[in-house]
């Protein structure tokens, strides 16, 4: 048997020739429903499709690097705060291209698009020179044989470079006078002669890489970006949803192909196009339009962007109210949602981010180094400030150095009269 369609006359089938009909009067279509399509979870799609793309998860990613890198550090050793350090000169000019809070807001935003932040130390004749940040999908942690991370790879184009991870290394060698060798079997190596840390959010799955607050925004974030592309298609097409015009004469019959070219221009030139918007379909000869797609209305459109958009602002700990989104009354009003905001979203993080560059700097630099942030100089926390200084204030029974220690001042000296 030919297993080729049509088949001969001579295949075996009886001479039989293909089955042809004419004269149709109608259609049927199928559809299946098919599996919806994600955005990659790889950085650059989820910076592309998200930050770049959407506007509340620009706005979301915004609002917190920039309030975060806003709050002032402080610098403590043992119990002794610093107002001069090297390290705190560092931090305020980390290189000739970014100032402090450029520099924070950039790591910030890593760390919520990409759940990883990679910052590398650049030393030369044993001091601190400049720290400069890695893009997250440049970079891949490289372990040891027994899975523990050591090094970061960075890869741009064909380049290839080891950084390893830690300072304390590199300052061990320094002091006990092997750093030129140490120095010499890095650039060996093809390694940095700095060190790098790497910052994570918590991943339940994975052992050396963070989980984005992005991610978990996923189906949201498609949901919203589909609506958005959706509405503009509608308007291109004359804010209608598609249809069939079905032609059904009563003495049967089908359009010639004239009739058939001629009403298929008279449709694309007469009523394609947001210009031509509005315009009535004048229709006759058995003609008649069904609609094949929802409407705006029957799709519940706003409301459906509004639930993905909360669910956005949701993943990222941004109150809703904060990013314009109506239907939200969680709080009472708008300095509410700000207070909660700075207290549950950026100074966890901020305190964080202080804990893994002390963990990291602080054995390059020497001596008990602790970096944190000063709540006291945050403006979102203004209302808070002020209500606790009237209740101490309003305290009698407790004294002036009291009062100052329970604000987190130090004792106040006494005049020499007194």
């Amino acid at each position: 048997m030919s297993f080729k369609w049509p088949w001969p006359r001579n295949a075996g089938n009886g001479g039989a020739l293909p089955e042809r009909k004419s004269g149709g009067q109608g259609f049927v279509a199928l559809h299946a429903q098919g599996e919806a399509r994600w955005t990659r979870r790889d950085y650059a799609t989820l910076a592309r499709e998200g930050f770049m793309r959407n506007p509340v998860v620009h706005r979301a990613v915004r609002l917190i690097s920039e309030a975060a890198s806003a709050v002032p550090w402080l610098l403590y050793e043992g119990a002794a705060e610093l107002d001069d350090h090297p390290l705190l000169k560092l931090l305020d000019r980390p290189n000739q291209r970014q100032a402090g809070a450029s520099f924070l807001e950039a790591l910030y935003g890593h760390l919520l698009i990409a759940g990883n932040a990679y910052v590398e130390l650049i030393e030369a004749g044993g001091d601190m020179r400049e720290l400069h940040l890695l893009r997250p999908d440049r970079v891949s942690v490289a372990t040891d044989s027994a899975g523990w991370p050591v090094a970061l790879d960075y890869r741009e184009g064909s380049a290839k470079r080891r950084v390893p991870l830690g300072a304390s290394a590199l300052r061990q060698a320094h002091d006990s006078g092997q750093a030129a060798s140490a120095l010499r079997q890095a650039q060996g190596e093809g390694a940095s002669t700095g060190s790098a840390a790497h910052l994570t959010l918590f991943h339940p799955l994975d052992d050396h890489y963070g989980f984005p607050p992005l991610e978990a925004a996923l189906m949201a974030l498609d949901t919203h970006n589909a609506a958005g592309r959706w509405n503009k298609a509608l308007l291109d097409n004359s804010a209608r949803p598609s249809g069939a015009l079905v032609y059904a004469p009563k003495e049967g019959g089908n359009l010639t192909d004239e009739q058939f070219d001629r009403l298929k221009a008279e449709l694309e030139e007469g009523y394609a196009g947001t210009t031509r918007a509005g315009r009535p379909l004048l229709l006759e000869g058995g003609l008649d339009w069904k609609a094949m797609g929802m409407t705006p209305k029957d799709m519940d459109f706003i409301e459906a962007k509004h639930s993905a958009s909360r669910d956005i602002a949701l993943a990222f700990g941004v109150p809703p109210m904060l990013l314009g989104i109506p239907g939200d009354n969680t709080y009472a009003n708008y300095q509410e949602a700000n207070r909660a905001f700075y207290r549950l979203t950026v100074l966890p993080l901020v305190a964080r981010t202080a804990k893994d560059l002390s963990a990291w700097l602080a054995p390059a630099f020497g001596g008990e180094l602790r970096l944190w942030f000063d709540a006291d100089r945050i403006e979102g926390l203004a209302a808070e400030r002020d209500a606790l200084w009237a209740r101490l204030g309003a305290a009698e029974f407790l004294s002036d150095d009291e009062k100052r220690e329970a604000v987190g001042y130090g004792r106040g000296s006494r005049g020499v009269g007194e």
